[in-house]
């Protein structure tokens, strides 16, 4: 779970944001656990929370058979690779979000108009407020419409 430190200075939108990437980068235990079982002598539960060097390190000697006998080892470690991968990504997330200034409302006589962010070079909109999405993106900047509604 992320560090409430971080969420405690977002507002809504942002946290609703930050929660969707997070979800999108996040690594399961599970997953990492049984990679390390079934497939640890090539070192893939490396590969999953990103250790390159100790994956390509399995890679190259898997043929002795040690790093299969560490990747059986490797299943009772690796959920804490897995957290520290998942809190690492969240303070990245987080520190990304808080230092991105969202748009802020202007009010009129009738209406809330929100004033334009800079367009992101895409041919992609989103369907609420037409503001240019990046493609890998899982909110509109501008709105915080969910990916799915942006055509």
């Amino acid at each position: 779970m992320p560090d409430s430190t971080y969420l405690d200075r977002m507002d809504p939108r942002q946290r609703i944001w930050f929660f969707a990437e997070y979800e999108r980068a996040r690594k399961e235990e599970l997953t990492a656990i049984l990679l390390a079982l079934l497939l640890g002598g090539f070192g893939l539960h490396k590969f999953y929370v990103r250790r390159n060097t100790a994956g390509i390190l399995y890679l190259l000697f898997f043929w002795t058979g040690i790093p299969a006998i560490l990747g059986l080892i490797d299943c009772f470690f690796i959920s804490d690779q897995v957290r520290a991968y998942n809190a690492a990504q969240a303070t990245f997330l987080a520190s990304q979000i808080l230092a991105t200034p969202l748009p802020e409302p202007v009010t009129t006589s009738s209406a809330v108009f929100i004033r334009p962010i800079p367009a992101i070079p895409t041919n992609q909109h989103c369907t609420t407020c037409g503001a240019s999405v990046d493609p890998s993106a899982a909110f509109c900047p501008r709105c915080g419409e969910l990916r799915t509604a942006i055509a």
